[in-house]
């Protein structure tokens, strides 16, 4: 598996074009709806989004941090798509970021870049999801994010992170497989 997969930053501006062209569309009725998250209304699942994007924003500095960031208000999807932006542009200008300390472990750049690509498209698909919006993870990120997330999420992480696998066709595309394995149902 080549840097490319893992994370290289051409991944990562695929999960953030796809995760901005969704939040383009998110009506402020929606904000207290539900989501896949069970646990999470929409205005949550956008504050959860928009910490991971700071944090991977952090990483760009080689470390880090721990704590929750507040997503401006009154428009969150605005936010979160302006640090999005700003975030590809952070990482495009990064020279030798290379490992990033994560809560204090050395982390290899591409990991944390493709595990960064990884949240960012999911989330951007619940976030369509929730919103009502008919947009599909393109077929060609998630067939690079597949063998990321087999690397990424173990039995471990199943309740608490991830929902449990929802059974899935074996001829289903690489954006069902991956949504199903992360205890999403797309159908």
């Amino acid at each position: 598996m080549g840097t490319r997969v893992l994370g290289g930053i051409d991944l990562m501006e695929r999960a953030v074009s796809y995760l901005t062209g969704v939040l383009h569309e998110v009506p402020a009725a929606a904000l207290a709806g539900p989501t896949p998250c069970a646990e999470w209304d929409l205005r949550a699942l956008l504050a959860h989004v928009d910490d991971s994007v700071a944090a991977l924003g952090e990483a760009v500095g080689g470390r880090i941090g721990v704590g929750a960031r507040a997503l401006p208000e009154p428009d969150p999807a605005t936010a979160l798509r302006d640090r999005s932006r700003e975030l590809l542009g952070a990482w495009n200008a990064a020279i030798d970021v290379d490992p990033v300390t994560v809560f204090g472990a050395p982390v290899a750049r591409n990991v944390v870049v493709g595990t960064g690509a990884l949240e960012i498209a999911v989330h951007g698909w619940d976030i369509a999801r929730s919103c009502g919006q008919d947009r599909a993870l393109p077929t060609p990120l998630a067939d690079d994010l597949l063998p990321l997330v087999a690397l990424l999420v173990v039995d471990a992480d199943r309740p608490c992170r991830f929902g449990d696998q929802v059974p899935v066709a074996a001829d289903a595309d690489a954006s069902t497989r991956l949504l199903c394995f992360l205890g999403r149902d797309p159908r």
